[in-house]
């Protein structure tokens, strides 16, 4: 880690809200639903598709997590009534996983029940390692009564390749991603170089079992390795898709786009804005380094 990217973590608890929401405003739609539904209409009129997240995890009581239910319900009826090219997100520890794994089950269950109304679709994210497990039975107990639910591997993670050959086997629909937690380094890789290198191992494997693939990256040779993987299996557009994080490396995004691949921007949305973001920066160091940077950048993110 810098010693820059370390002085920006070590006096966050200093920085001031206002000066906080500057670093994460364009990494977050705003407070409210019909701020997501304008960035994501925003997105789709540059031929991109979104998936919306209601900011907020770690919840401890059933009542919140039963909120959550209801606000995700509302999230999708907008994008069914605003005709957005978008589906959801969401966290399992918002759902109650920390609470009682069944009681998140029904909670994620009532939200497929409404997705499958709607003819849409939802991803259960992964959380940091102790909600690794967990979440995988969840997302399998799932997939026993509905096809309209994916979930994530992470590639910094040693388990992961594991993971992979049941994930394959189930065909599962998976977010890839590097992974963006603070985990010790018998539960993760720490070298970047290894990381990515799994990242493609596991990229293949998936493939290989006949997975649809989103490909969760801002590593432009992690985007090689995408481009590479959909030319070696000779994948149509509709097979496999790139992702990416809101208001992250817009230059890339556009050039995936321009060259005709599909590519999905993930939506944050909600009051927990602080606590995600600086969350997000202090197990990050190097992205809080990075989005202090992007403020002088004037390049258009969002």
């Amino acid at each position: 880690m810098s010693l820059f990217n370390k002085a920006i973590v070590a006096t966050l608890p200093l920085v001031p809200r206002p000066l906080v929401r500057r670093f994460a405003g364009r990494y977050i739609a705003g407070d409210k639903l019909e701020d997501a539904v304008r960035v994501v209409k925003a997105l789709n009129n540059r031929g991109i598709c979104a998936t919306i997240d209601i900011l907020g995890e770690e919840i401890d009581d059933r009542d919140e997590a039963l909120a959550a239910v209801e606000a995700y319900k509302k999230v999708l009826a907008a994008i069914d009534a605003e005709k957005l090219d978008s589906n959801i997100s969401l966290k399992p520890t918002m759902l109650g996983l920390k609470i009682d794994k069944a009681f998140c089950r029904e909670n994620v269950a009532a939200i497929c029940d409404e997705v499958k109304r709607y003819g849409n679709f939802v991803r259960v994210d992964m959380e940091d390692s102790s909600c690794t497990q967990d979440t995988l039975d969840v997302y399998y107990a799932l997939r026993e009564r509905y096809d309209n639910v994916g979930t994530v591997i992470q590639s910094y993670l040693r388990r992961s390749l594991a993971d992979c050959a049941g994930l394959a086997a189930a065909k599962a629909n998976l977010r890839l991603c590097k992974g963006i937690y603070n985990e010790p380094r018998e539960l993760a890789y720490k070298d970047k170089a290894v990381v990515n290198a799994n990242f493609s191992l596991l990229l293949d494997v998936l493939l290989d079992g006949g997975c649809y693939v989103g490909i969760a990256t801002h590593d432009e040779k992690m985007v090689w390795e995408g481009l590479r993987a959909v030319y070696e299996y000779g994948l149509e557009r509709d097979q496999y898709e790139f992702q990416m994080l809101l208001g992250v490396d817009a230059k890339l995004r556009d050039t995936i786009v321009a060259a005709g691949h599909k590519l999905r921007i993930y939506v944050p949305f909600g009051t927990a804005w602080y606590a995600y973001s600086t969350r997000r920066l202090k197990e990050n160091p190097r992205l809080a380094g990075q989005i202090f940077r992007n403020i002088f950048v004037k390049y258009e993110l969002t």
